[in-house]
């Protein structure tokens, strides 16, 4: 309560002492007009401390209009707590609306949402009828909350108190149904919003909305639905989510035409540069990226790091770590995903000095080291061949998600302890906290194949359908075939090949090869190359059938043919 001038200091929790109030009329006229414009106009700490005190000696905080002022200055200012504001609020006789207002904002924005619930639950105890000011910050809190029951229940109240064609409390709406994830009751509320009402908040809140629950083409629908409303036109907001929904889709026409469009516009800044660089990264046209990156004036992190993941994405690690020293010599501080970013390239291109480099400098340059970051970290690790470090960093998490686990399954499986891979996939299952996917299991099937474990490899394919409703794909089957292979069952891997419910793909087919050559086995090595050649004749061409040759144990038939 360092905040509180001596005269406010409670003797005992959230209760101010007022002094004896002085009468106001023996202030001069319009003092305390002047004293709250003076606050206005002059924020300092001091100031409102002293001007706090006298409208509380002189009876002037009784005024509802003086209390809400002072009360959103409270809330404004970075050096009050907002604990000390919420004193002050229920030291407010009788709050006006805009005082209960300022208050729910201010909750609705923190880390505890909650209490802005229970203050409106008071404010309804209290037969103080809500409004257009208070409805959009409660139903915000709900939102936040994922409480559905509070947001339609408030959604009730506002149909009869005839704010349906209010524009704020509708955008709330939509707002607080698509963040519990009811998507058709957000859509209900926007097509009963009247076209003179809406506003380019209510159509972008409906586009993010879409595209926050992954719905991406109906988010790009609605984008093309409001193109041909005449009365409402998009902002910098509405082309940035919809560049994301392109982004995440891999629609790379429709992404030029909007930056086409926001050329025209005028938008494109730092802001949408940096999405506009993410579109064309995940769209796999680095060099537009590059394009609009060089364009940028005042680049920012985002804009960096955008173009950072781009080449990372692409597999261009080196590429990736050249830019972030780029960035290093412009000045610009990397933040966690920057950091991330890097990480991955060192951890691709087994850069372990560089890697520890930018680890360092993560934690001499104050970075947080979030749990994105520390997976990264146990990733590169892992794949230096650092695996100590790597457990080091795993076992210091104070909370781990199921990427976190499954790098380290993985990281352990690459480096020869399949063992202790799967004693890590066992405490997973039984922390109860995180469930598996389909990259854990990838994980648990390398370690399998590492380690020879042909029975525990069936198990846990078996697995993943029976106990966890994950369905294998072509990389958890190829890892079988690994499996079978480096344990010398080729017959056994051929079957399951021709058994799989997938179309196995050229890569099965060349790991089996490549079992055959290790152990020796010129007939069935001449039988898979026979099979790639006719599955992959039309597709490829005669080029592909160097490989083979070179593969195929010396003396075979096949070989001495190629030879000739």
């Amino acid at each position: 309560m360092q905040h509180l001038p001596s005269i406010l200091r409670p003797s005992k929790p959230k209760t101010l002492i007022f002094l004896l109030p002085i009468p106001s009329s023996l202030f001069p006229t319009g003092y305390h007009s002047f004293s709250l414009s003076l606050l206005e106009t002059n924020g300092h700490p001091n100031h409102f401390k002293q001007i706090l005190s006298h409208a509380i000696t002189s009876g002037l905080f009784t005024d509802p209009s003086v209390s809400s002022k002072l009360l959103h200055h409270s809330l404004s200012s970075s050096n009050i707590t907002l604990a000390f504001s919420h004193t002050l609020f229920f030291q407010i006789q009788n709050p006006n609306t805009f005082a209960w207002g300022f208050i729910l904002r201010a909750y609705s924005r923190s880390s505890v949402p909650e209490e802005a619930i229970g203050i409106y639950n008071l404010m309804r105890r209290k037969n103080i009828v809500p409004g257009d000011y208070t409805f959009p910050f409660v139903l915000k809190a709900s939102g936040r909350l994922f409480c559905l029951v509070k947001g339609q229940e408030i959604h009730c109240l506002s149909v009869k108190l005839g704010l349906e064609f209010d524009v704020f409390v509708q955008n709330a709406l939509i707002s607080m149904y698509f963040q519990c994830r009811v998507n058709e009751f957000a859509r209900k509320v926007f097509d009963l919003v009247p076209g003179w009402v809406r506003d380019v908040v209510t159509w972008n809140s409906m586009i993010s909305g879409y595209l926050h629950n992954d719905s991406c083409e109906k988010a790009l629908k609605l984008f093309g639905e409001l193109l041909g409303d005449i009365n409402v036109s998009p902002d910098e907001v509405t082309l940035v989510s919809a560049l994301t929904a392109c982004a995440r889709i891999g629609l790379l026409d429709l992404g030029r035409k909007m930056h086409g469009l926001s050329v025209v516009s005028a938008f494109v800044d730092v802001f949408l540069g940096s999405s506009l660089i993410d579109m064309y990264t995940k769209c796999g046209r680095l060099e537009n990226a590059q394009e609009v990156f060089d364009r940028i004036a005042d680049r920012n992190i985002y804009c960096w790091t955008s173009l950072i993941a781009g080449y990372v994405q692409s597999n261009l690690f080196k590429e990736a770590i050249e830019l972030f020293r780029d960035m290093q010599v412009v000045g610009v501080q990397a933040d966690p995903a920057t950091v991330a970013c890097v990480v991955t390239a060192c951890g691709h291109l087994g850069a372990l000095d560089h890697g520890r480099w930018v680890h360092g400098y993560s934690e001499r340059n104050g970075i947080e080291l979030n749990l994105t970051v520390k997976s990264a970290l146990i990733d590169m690790y892992s794949k230096c061949g650092d695996i100590e470090k790597a457990l080091e960093i795993f076992h210091g998490l104070m909370s781990r998600d199921v990427y976190a686990w499954s790098v380290m399954i993985s990281g352990l499986a690459m480096n020869g302890q399949s063992d202790k891979a799967l004693q890590l996939f066992s405490q997973m299952e039984t922390s109860g906290n995180v469930m598996p996917n389909e990259v854990t299991f990838l994980g648990v099937l390398s370690a399998c194949s590492h380690g020879g474990l042909v029975d525990e490899g069936f198990y846990y394919l078996e697995a993943m359908a029976k106990h966890y409703n994950l369905t294998p794909h072509i990389e958890h089957y190829g890892c079988m075939v690994d499996l079978l292979g480096r344990a010398n069952l080729l017959v056994e891997a051929e079957k399951f090949i021709r058994s799989l419910p997938i179309e196995p793909d050229v890569r099965m087919w060349m790991s089996l090869l490549f079992a055959c050559r290790s152990h020796g086995n010129l007939e069935m090595a001449e039988f898979v190359a026979n099979k790639i050649e006719e599955s992959e004749r039309e597709r490829v061409g005669h080029m592909f059938y160097c490989p083979i040759f070179m593969l195929l144990p010396q003396g075979g038939a096949m070989r001495r043919g190629y030879e000739q």
